[in-house]
């Protein structure tokens, strides 16, 4: 008997709640009762962390470099607002998770019939393959840049990582997030030099971050711009943070849960406002040195590397750019593992072995990347890339929608259903999402 298949102890749910997620590291850290607030608050710190990796993986790159190249710094309002959706979104899965005790997959399939369950859970695989295979693509592109590697043994070689995932989950998973904050802070030394290098225009990157109407009306402006929401704003990223809230060992008081949501939220905003930065800084280079030289058609990543060292006047600056690129990649690696296994375990309630979960869904995303590879070469990644983007965008309102439902419920969130405002405002993004992806089928329809 499986847990779907119990029956519910709670209100408002049709299933009972069943096995935690992630069950090898559920409630596994550590929440001091005694001594400061910061003391606890610290505790807490690293999930954010892991969820502002889906904010800058290798697909968000290659949005970034176009948006960047061929619109300069006017995009920067999208990752700007792209950024204040994933907060408020990311507040809502905390508050999912500790409030219910679910994950978002387990909350579908404990609330939805079945047949919408598992219609749920196919978009929400669709979206897991989509951020894979931007991970391959992106983490093959930087064993290309770094050490000669041809894209397509890189591809092949991204299998691999299954076992840099096992050996991190077997030390505990403080330290998969010492290992996650570690090479954010590679990454963001990395263009933090290049920045400096491409010395920017530093008033038109503060008008950049202004509203302008000409996304809607330009659609090639708008179909980056959908790439970017659907680069920051990630659908498996809703799935990853309800669960891994849940490896703090808070406690099952109604006070010690308020203080865990303020302490997860705190978290999460912090990170991911680390990740606008880093977000902020690939399209300001971008748009520093490609759009200012009047290169802009520039959209892959391997061009993009091989302009810098000429347009910077720096060897350094293409070196930095590659070893950032292969640290996202393997970043990003660990964070769709864990989300691939929630998402599979929540909705199905089918437990696999890791690295068995793990080695089924890269094989799915290498095939796509090693044929795009193989018939297009390295021009073909850049498009597949962005593609893979623009695919999660249109994957958002089937995790988004159940979210906000979800945490406004009482009977099924009680004293942790959303304030009015939040859910007004998680609809209105719900329905820009959606808007956005209805105009871009409208301009692809009509050519």
């Amino acid at each position: 008997m499986t847990s779907a298949d119990l029956t519910p102890d709670e209100p408002g749910w049709r299933r009972g709640r069943g096995e935690p997620p992630l069950v090898d590291v559920f409630r596994t850290v550590r929440v001091t009762d005694k001594g400061s607030v910061f003391r606890r608050a610290l505790a807490f710190v690293g999930p954010g962390f892991l969820v502002a990796v889906g904010y800058m993986d290798p697909g968000n790159w290659a949005t970034s470099i176009a948006g960047g190249a061929q619109f300069g710094y006017a995009l920067l309002t999208v990752a700007l607002m792209s950024n204040i959706m994933a907060i408020i979104l990311q507040s809502l899965c905390a508050r999912l998770a500790i409030g219910s005790g679910r994950d978002l997959a387990q909350a579908c399939r404990d609330a939805f019939p079945r047949p919408v369950a598992w219609i749920l859970w196919l978009f929400a695989e669709v979206a897991i393959i989509a951020t894979d295979i931007a991970e391959v693509v992106g983490t093959a592109i930087g064993l290309n840049l770094l050490f000669g590697i041809p894209l397509e043994l890189g591809v092949l070689i991204t299998a691999l990582d299954v076992f840099l995932i096992l050996w991190l989950q077997r030390l505990g998973f403080r330290w998969i997030e010492a290992f996650i904050i570690t090479l954010l802070g590679v990454i963001f030394l990395c263009f933090l030099v290049q920045i400096g290098m491409a010395d920017p225009e530093w008033g038109q990157v503060i008008r950049g971050f202004a509203p302008t109407t000409e996304i809607i009306h330009n659609p090639a402006m708008l179909y980056l711009a959908l790439g970017i929401i659907g680069a920051t704003v990630m659908p498996h990223n809703l799935y990853l943070h309800s669960g891994i809230v849940q490896t703090r060992a808070y406690g099952e008081s109604l006070p010690e849960k308020r203080e865990a949501l303020r302490f997860a939220i705190w978290d999460s905003t912090a990170a991911l406002m680390f990740a606008l930065l880093i977000n902020a800084s690939i399209l300001i280079l971008a748009a520093a040195t490609f759009h200012a030289s009047g290169r802009t058609t520039v959209t892959e990543i391997g061009e993009a590397h091989s302009m810098l060292a000429p347009l910077v006047g720096s060897l350094l600056a293409p070196k930095l750019f590659a070893i950032a690129l292969l640290c996202c990649g393997l970043n990003s690696t660990v964070t769709a593992t864990m989300a691939g296994q929630i998402v599979m375990e929540g909705f199905l309630d089918i437990r696999l072995p890791a690295w068995l979960r793990r080695l089924v869904t890269r094989i799915v995303a290498i095939v796509p990347a090693a044929a795009v590879t193989l018939y297009y070469g390295a021009s073909g990644t850049g498009m597949l890339l962005i593609l893979s983007q623009v695919v999660l965008a249109f994957q958002l309102p089937f995790a988004i929608v159940p979210l906000v439902i979800f945490t406004r419920d009482r009977a099924k969130m009680g004293s942790f259903t959303a304030p009015v405002w939040i859910t007004l405002l998680a609809g209105v993004i719900a329905a820009v999402i959606i808007a956005l992806n209805a105009k871009l089928i409208f301009d692809i329809f009509i050519g």
